[in-house]
């Protein structure tokens, strides 16, 4: 069965281009991103490893850790870490796992046999601090990811884990939000004192003063 909304992240142990990675441990206290590609060598994959690396400070200051894997063995791995360098100008600075047993990709479902049978599609896991899966994307082998949407996404969380909103289509930092629903406007007061815009019963926006 698939990985679901709220699943705990399957814990592994798997060798990477950092050493033996213990998930849960390497994890601690941190959110995560784990992603897949379909194989080493690969000129989509090169782009996108380059361009999570150019963002490892924005996933810092969200106590985020990136996580590659791709089932080619480790051998591979260091190989292709120049290629991504000299081509995207920013070395690897995250784990690769090297996942050549496909014990990571069979539990987390990484492999579509309707779309390769052997080779992992392009998934993307958030995995929070208490180890569950907050997000699931899953892209084909031919289109790379829009990380910066996967930056936005992980704001919403971290956001709406500590506030009682939502965020609105098109969502970025500093844009109104939602009132949850199932607040009342009496309970809404006490948290929003700043008051909000009501343009439906159930459609509350309001911007955080924070």
């Amino acid at each position: 069965m698939a990985l679901q909304l709220g699943d705990t992240a399957p814990d592994f142990s798997q060798d990477s281009t950092e050493g033996v990675i213990n998930f849960h441990e390497w994890l601690g206290d941190s959110w995560a991103i784990l992603f897949s590609h379909p194989k080493d060598f690969t000129p989509v994959c090169t782009t996108e490893l380059g361009e999570v690396a150019r963002l490892k400070s924005e996933f810092d200051k969200r106590n985020t850790k990136a996580i590659g894997l791709s089932v080619d063995p480790i051998e591979d791995h260091h190989a292709w870490k120049g290629d991504i360098e000299e081509t995207q100008g920013c070395g690897l600075n995250f784990p690769l796992l090297a996942d050549a047993d496909r014990s990571v990709s069979e539990k987390y479902g990484m492999i579509h046999p309707n779309a390769n049978d052997t080779l992992t599609v392009r998934s993307v896991f958030v995995i929070d601090p208490k180890k569950k899966v907050r997000l699931t994307l899953t892209y084909p082998a031919s289109a790379g990811r829009n990380f910066q949407e996967i930056l936005r996404v992980l704001d919403s969380l971290q956001l709406t884990d500590n506030e009682k909103v939502a965020t609105p289509v098109n969502w970025r930092q500093g844009d109104d939000v939602i009132i949850v629903p199932s607040l009342s406007n009496e309970e809404a007061a006490k948290l929003f004192p700043q008051g909000w815009d009501e343009k439906k019963p159930y459609l509350r926006m309001t911007k955080l003063n924070k």
